[in-house]
């Protein structure tokens, strides 16, 4: 203090000493308390008054030391102490110390000592200020015992500052997740600078943010998130159409159907479908288009929550509705002994079964009536419903519906059925069956709802048969005699009052007689009766009576039955042996209908083919016949044997049977070749002209040896040529033996004229190719050899002096032209033109032309010929 202050007191004193006098008797004292706050400014004043001097002096809140200088000042004159920068910024003005940026160090006893000049003198003054530092709040900040917990458990959140003067006080505040903003989290309250949630539930998930406040201010921290895992709540299954039943939910079958399943977890679930026990899903929405009948069953949605590892699930039955297959059928039986019309309707299958119901026509007079009628006997029912109509009540032509109604169908479904008589009455004919054992009576009446019922009854009023509906058939045995007796078959309808009858009689139809009505109808309604049938023997009648054809034509026999065939009959074919002609062989062909039969004869021969047939129709009352004679017609100038069938030989007016057929083509052989083995030929022809074909025959002999023997027979080498071949390979020969050959053209059994006789030719020499390359490959090198040796007697002349002079001497002026031929033939030899000819030469087409066929001639001609060459070289 004294090294700071004391000299410039000192200084101060003489001045105010001289001046005015000094009252210390006098001196006041004054002690407040100030308050500031860190960072900002603080004044401390003195006095009311501005001093003439002013010493500040500090000492620390709690310092047992003397008191710091601070400032020191007289007027203008200021001086502040080097350490008073901890204080802050400090300034002195008129006696009062102001501190800027105040610190946290200020806080303490600052004391103020001053000249206070008063009425001429000065007075001492002193005052004592304690200054009160107060730090604000900074920013808090959250810390939680957990991000992520789980329901059920403890969460403690705890909002921590760095720095603040006490007293401080928390708030806190919770943002739902969604974003709703919460003054304090339900359930709490209070404040502190911890939150304990316990136990946490999903409600208390959210964003936290807490604020700190003291007597300076307040700051309010970053939210945080907490996160609440929970779950999964049971699921709840949700099924799209809405249609509920008891204990399930239903849909129609080719439905959409929606399924949808939520179960709150906390994170979300995982979902999992369920079909009877078999996954078929994973989502939260399960889709089916167009479900099928096999889908209905149990739905089961698993929730998981994969944090947790928990589950719940939940089950649901859904049933598919279906209607039945296809259509309601409506039909109508008489009953009630053919007094009555039972009206039946079905329409089975589907779930649920369908809800059928009868509505019958609504007429004017009777509406009540009909109405009572559909109420009772023909009230809804399942699957199938049956009304009973009274016939003779009912009009012909009434309309009755069957209503079907499903919970799958939109709009119900509905048959229809008309009651109604079959037009004009019944009708009968008689049959037989195969060989006239049995005779079949039908009987027939078709169409009307219901069908009319039919029964056979005897002449004498006894039922022969069981009531059938639209057609009946009564079987008698031909055994016992059926002519001369009377069947009537009595045909009734629910809708009609009276029955109606046809009547059929066994017997001649020249001896017609007109039935009167037997006592067989005798208890029953009165009958309208039909004019008699009856059934006769057959009676036939053929196309022609004579059928002429030629040999090795097809003859065409037809027959029929003339007039009613109400009894029917078996018909056939009998031939001049009075043989029965079979069906399906190579010779007939026998066709066959209801009322006619045909027979036709094949590839017809003179004479067997030729006589009288037979056409034959039998019933239960008798048999008839007609004959048809067939005759084969043999044109021929002769009696000559074919030479295809008997291997002779014959002369050009015997060479065919004029058998009706056109003559076929003239033949040309065009090749005829040996093999190289000789013991096959190859054989080629053409024809001329034209002419129905159906093959052609190769022949084969030896050839004459010598030319005065006679040549021997013709024999087949080929006989089942197609008539679209033209040529043929034929073996089996002889080497030795030289052949001559011939083709004749066939029509059916007609030959043509035969072709020109022909020898095969020899096959091509194909050695002589070999054996000429081989020739001329010699020559080349006999001569390259040649030319070699010249070309060294040149070269070497004083080593053979002898030779060159005799070839060269030998050839004179022209020595040296032989020698320089000489070398260019040596070089010539190693050139590209070795051994090449002139194509198209005289020799090689020599070889390539192909032999032509020859008459046969000696057999020294055809010996093979045998070549030789020899190839010399000099050396």
């Amino acid at each position: 203090m004294e090294r700071w202050g004391g000299p410039w007191l000192l200084s101060l004193l003489p001045l105010m000493a001289v001046g005015q006098p000094l009252d210390a008797g006098s001196a006041a004292y004054e002690e407040r308390t100030v308050t500031g706050i860190r960072g900002r400014a603080v004044e401390l004043s003195c006095g009311l008054a501005a001093p003439a001097v002013v010493f500040w002096s500090f000492a620390a809140m709690g310092s047992a030391g003397p008191p710091r200088a601070v400032a020191v000042g007289s007027g203008p004159e200021v001086a502040v102490a080097p350490g008073a920068g901890a204080l802050g910024r400090v300034t002195l003005r008129n006696g009062t110390l102001e501190l800027r940026e105040l610190r946290t160090a200020a806080a303490g006893r600052f004391l103020c000592q001053g000249l206070f000049p008063e009425w001429g003198r000065l007075r001492v003054g002193y005052a004592a200020v304690m200054l009160r530092v107060l730090v604000p709040v900074s920013k808090p900040f959250v810390r939680l015992t957990a991000a992520a917990a789980a329901e059920g458990t403890e969460v403690a959140l705890t909002c921590t500052v760095r720095e603040g003067t006490a007293p401080l006080s928390f708030s806190w505040q919770h943002r739902e997740p969604h974003g709703r903003l919460l003054a304090a989290p339900m359930g709490l309250g209070g404040s502190g600078a911890e939150l304990l949630l316990a136990p946490a539930n999903r409600s208390h998930a959210g964003w936290y943010a807490c604020t700190a406040r003291n007597e300076v201010n307040n700051r309010t921290s970053e939210p945080v998130y907490l996160d609440i895992v929970y779950g999964p709540d049971e699921p709840a299954i949700s099924v799209e159409p809405f249609s509920p039943e008891q204990g399930s939910f239903s849909a129609g079958e080719r439905e959409d159907v929606v399924l949808s399943c939520l179960a709150p977890s906390n994170p979300p679930s995982r979902y999992i479908w369920l079909h009877n026990g078999s996954q078929v899903h994973v989502g939260q929405t399960f889709v089916m288009s167009a479900i099928a009948r096999g889908q209905a069953g149990t739905y089961t949605c698993l929730a998981e929550n994969t944090h947790l590892q928990t589950r719940t699930q939940a089950t649901i039955v859904l049933t598919v509705y279906y209607p039945p297959a296809g259509s309601p059928s409506c039909s109508a039986l008489a009953t009630a002994d053919l007094r009555d019309v039972a009206l039946r309707c079905r329409w089975l299958g589907g779930f649920p079964p369908a809800r059928l119901r009868w509505v019958g026509p609504r007429e004017e007079e009777r509406e009540e009536e009909e109405e009572e009628h559909e109420e009772g006997a023909a009230g809804p029912s399942f699957s199938m419903a049956t009304s009973i109509v009274p016939g003779a009540a009912t009009r012909n032509g009434s309309s009755f519906a069957c209503v079907a109604t499903h919970p799958a169908l939109r709009e119900g479904a509905v048959c229809r059925t008309t009651l109604w008589i079959p037009a004009g009455s019944p009708t009968c004919m008689a049959a037989a069956t195969k060989h006239d054992e049995y005779v079949m009576l039908r009987c027939r009446w078709e169409g009307g709802t219901p069908p009319a019922t039919l029964r056979w009854w005897d002449g004498r009023g006894r039922a022969l048969s069981a009531p059938t509906p639209s057609a009946t058939v009564l079987v008698l045995s031909t055994d016992t005699s059926l002519r001369g007796q009377d069947f009537v078959c009595v045909a009734a309808h629910p809708l009609r009052a009276t029955s109606t009858e046809c009547r059929l009689r066994l017997g001649k139809r020249e001896h017609p007689r007109v039935l009167s009505p037997s006592s067989c109808h005798a208890g029953r309604r009165h009958a309208i009766s039909s004019p008699s049938l009856c059934a006769d023997v057959p009676e036939l009648e053929v196309e022609r009576g004579e059928v002429a054809v030629l040999e090795g034509g097809e003859a065409r026999l037809a027959c029929r039955q003339r007039g009613g065939t109400e009894l029917g009959a078996e018909m056939g074919w009998y031939d001049p042996q009075e043989r029965e002609v079979p069906a399906g062989t190579t010779k007939y062909r026998l066709e066959r209908g209801g009322a006619w039969a045909n027979l036709t004869v094949r590839d017809a021969e003179w004479p067997q083919d030729g006589g009288t047939y037979r056409c034959a129709a039998a019933n239960s009352v008798g048999t008839a016949s007609l004959p048809v004679r067939l005759r084969v017609d043999r044109e021929s100038r002769g009696r000559g044997t074919h030479p295809l069938m008997r291997g002779e030989a014959s002369c050009p007016t015997e060479r065919r049977l004029a058998a009706g057929y056109p003559a076929p083509p003239n033949v040309t052989i065009s090749k005829l070749r040996y093999t190289r083995a000789r013991t096959e030929v190859r054989l080629q022809w053409r024809t001329q002209g034209a002419g129905n074909l159906t093959g052609f025959v190769v022949q084969r002999r030896p050839a004459k040896k010598p030319q005065r023997r006679v040549p021997g027979p013709w024999e087949t080498a080929a006989g089942d040529i197609e008539p679209h071949s033209r040529d043929r390979r034929l073996g089996g020969l002889d080497p030795r033996v030289v052949y001559a050959f011939r083709v004749l053209a066939v029509n059916h059994r007609t030959a043509g004229h035969p072709s020109e006789v022909q020898t095969p030719a020899e096959p091509p020499f194909e050695a002589l190719p070999a054996v000429t390359g081989a020739a001329v490959m010699g020559m080349l090198v006999a001569t390259s050899m040649s030319l070699l040796a010249v070309h060294y007697i040149a070269r070497h002349r004083d080593r053979l002096p002898r030779l060159h002079e005799l070839l060269f001497r030998m050839a004179g002026p022209d020595a040296p032209q032989l020698a320089e031929d000489a070398n260019v033939a040596v070089s010539t030899e190693d050139g590209e033109g070795q051994g090449q000819e002139e194509p198209g030469g005289p020799s090689t087409a020599a070889m390539e032309e192909e032999p032509r066929s020859a008459p046969p001639g000696d057999p020294a001609d055809d010996a093979p010929v045998e070549v030789s060459i020899t190839v010399t070289a000099t050396p």
